[in-house]
C-alpha cells in the first residue's frame, strides 16, 4: 500500500506544478495586456485518510493539490500616450462598462482604459463595452443615474452678445475734432477700436467702436456696424447701434460712463438686441478706483483689454478628463462645457471578483455588489487621462516561479519513477 500511495502521491504533485505552469505561462503570456493582474498559484497539502476517528494515529500525507488561483492587485506602472481618451487608474477601483461578454449581458469592471469614442458618440472600450458614468444635466450639474457616456457629436447653441467689456487708454492730450458724423467716422473720431459681437443665430458681426473727444477729460463713443449687417440698411453706409459718454478725472481715472440708446436689428436675427458696452470701474458709476479698465492718460490711444459673452453654434471638437473623472467638453467655438463625469467601483473584497475575459470581471457573492461612485472618493483611485495602466506581472519572478515548478515536476517524477522500480523489485520476489 505504501509504494501504491507513493505512486498516487508522486501523481498529484505532478498534476499539482503542471497547473501552476499554466498559472505562470498565463502571466507571460499577458505581460503586455493592458490593466491584466497576474495571478499566483497556491498549494495545499492533502490528507491521506480522514481526520474523524482519526484519535492519535499519525496523519499521513497524500500528496499536494492546486487549492486556487489568487489574483495579485498591485497597481501597475503607468504608460503616457498621445489619446485623452487612454484612461488608467491610480489607486483602487475599476472602470465599468456594459455589454455582452461570453453571451451574458451586463456590467463588466475592468482596470484596461483603452477607450474612443465611437460613431454614436459614445465612449467604448476596444470590443464595444459602453463606458458607464454620469451625464451632466443642462443646468451643469451632475447626475445621478448610471449610464452610457455620450461626450460626441453633441452641439453648443449659439448665444447672442449682451456684454462687451473693453479697457482702453485714450490719449488726454487729443484735440476735439469736427463734430461728430455717422457718414464720415473716421475724420470725424480720435480713436478706433474694433468688436466681433454675435447675433440669435451665432453670426459673427464686425462693430467698431469710435471715440470722440468733446471736451476736458469727456468723450463720446459711438458703436457703427455697416448698414448690410442690419435690417432696412444699406451696405457700404456705417450705421449707429449704440452710443454713450464717458468723462475722466484730472488722474486719468474713469469717473462716469453713461451709455445712451443701444438697439441692433441684426439681418434673419432676433430683433431689437441690446448689447452692453462697459469701459470699468468708473469711480462714481461704479462706486470703483477707476483704474481697472479705462483710463486717460498722456499715452497714445490702445486697446488694453476686451471681451463679450457671445458665441457662434459648435460642436465637439475635444474632451479633457480631470483626476476626478469629469469629462469636459473643449467645442469648435471655444467653449468648454461638462459633459460628465466617469464612474469608478470598488468592492468589500477584489479577491471575490471572478474573472470574465476580456479583461473583465464580475462582481460575485464573495466580492459583495460594486460601489459605485466618483473618483477619488470613498477610497476610490484618480483618474490619470492620457495614460494606461500595464500588466503587473514581472518577467524575473515569473521565470524564478517557473523554474520552481519544473524542479517540484522533475522531483515528483522521480518518486513516480523510484516508487516503479520499488514495484518492480516487489515482482521479482517471486522470480
Amino acid at each position: 500500500m505504501s509504494i501504491l500511495r507513493s505512486l498516487n502521491t508522486g501523481a498529484s504533485g505532478l498534476r499539482a506544478h503542471s497547473e501552476a505552469m499554466s498559472v505562470t505561462s498565463d502571466n507571460l503570456a499577458n505581460v503586455n495586456t493592458v490593466g491584466y493582474k497576474r495571478s499566483r498559484a497556491v498549494f495545499e497539502d492533502i490528507l491521506g485518510r480522514s481526520i474523524a476517528g482519526a484519535g492519535n494515529v499519525p496523519q499521513a500525507g497524500a500528496g499536494s493539490a492546486l487549492a486556487h488561483i489568487e489574483q495579485m492587485w498591485s497597481q501597475g506602472a503607468l504608460l503616457t500616450t498621445d489619446s485623452p481618451t487612454d484612461l488608467a487608474l491610480s489607486g483602487d477601483g475599476f472602470f465599468v462598462v456594459n455589454g455582452n461578454a461570453g453571451g451574458t449581458p451586463g456590467n463588466f469592471f475592468t482596470r484596461a482604459g483603452q477607450f474612443h469614442i465611437d460613431n454614436a458618440g459614445k465612449l467604448v472600450n476596444s470590443d464595444g463595452f459602453d463606458l458607464q458614468g454620469y451625464t451632466s444635466n443642462v443646468d451643469g450639474t451632475m447626475g445621478s443615474t448610471l449610464g452610457d457616456l455620450t461626450v460626441g457629436g453633441g452641439t453648443v447653441p449659439a448665444n447672442a452678445t449682451t456684454q462687451s467689456d473693453l479697457a482702453i487708454n485714450l490719449d488726454s492730450n487729443s484735440t476735439v475734432p469736427a463734430a461728430w458724423d455717422p457718414a464720415n467716422p473716421d475724420s470725424t473720431s480720435n480713436f478706433s477700436t474694433g468688436v466681433t459681437v454675435y447675433d440669435s443665430l451665432g453670426n459673427a458681426r464686425q462693430t467698431t467702436l469710435y471715440f470722440r473727444k468733446t471736451g476736458s477729460n469727456s468723450w463720446e463713443w459711438h458703436a457703427m456696424v455697416d448698414g448690410g449687417e442690419l435690417t432696412g440698411g444699406t451696405a457700404g453706409t456705417p450705421t449707429e447701434g449704440a452710443s454713450g459718454t464717458l468723462t475722466f478725472t484730472t488722474d486719468g481715472a474713469l469717473d462716469t460712463e453713461t451709455p445712451g440708446a443701444s438697439t441692433w436689428n441684426f439681418v434673419d436675427a432676433t430683433p431689437g438686441q441690446t448689447i452692453a458696452f462697459d469701459f470699468g470701474d468708473a469711480i462714481t458709476t461704479d462706486g470703483g478706483t477707476g483704474l481697472a479698465g479705462s483710463t486717460q492718460f498722456a499715452a497714445a490711444s490702445t486697446t488694453n483689454g476686451l471681451s463679450q459673452d457671445g458665441y457662434g453654434a459648435g460642436a465637439v471638437a475635444g474632451i479633457s478628463v480631470a483626476s476626478d473623472g469629469e469629462i469636459t467638453g473643449v467645442f469648435t467655438n471655444g467653449q468648454r462645457r461638462v459633459l460628465g463625469q466617469v464612474a469608478v467601483a470598488d468592492f468589500e473584497s477584489v479577491a471575490g471578483l471572478e474573472r470574465a475575459g476580456q479583461n473583465l470581471w464580475t462582481e460575485t457573492q464573495a466580492s459583495g455588489q460594486a460601489l459605485i461612485g466618483g473618483a477619488e472618493s470613498g477610497g476610490r483611485g484618480a483618474i490619470v487621462s492620457g495614460a494606461l495602466e500595464q500588466s503587473n506581472v514581472d518577467i524575473g519572478t515569473e521565470f524564478v516561479n517557473l523554474i520552481t515548478y519544473q524542479r517540484g515536476f522533475q522531483a515528483n517524477s522521480r518518486v513516480i519513477t523510484t516508487a516503479d522500480e520499488m514495484y518492480n523489485e516487489l515482482v521479482n520476489l517471486k522470480r
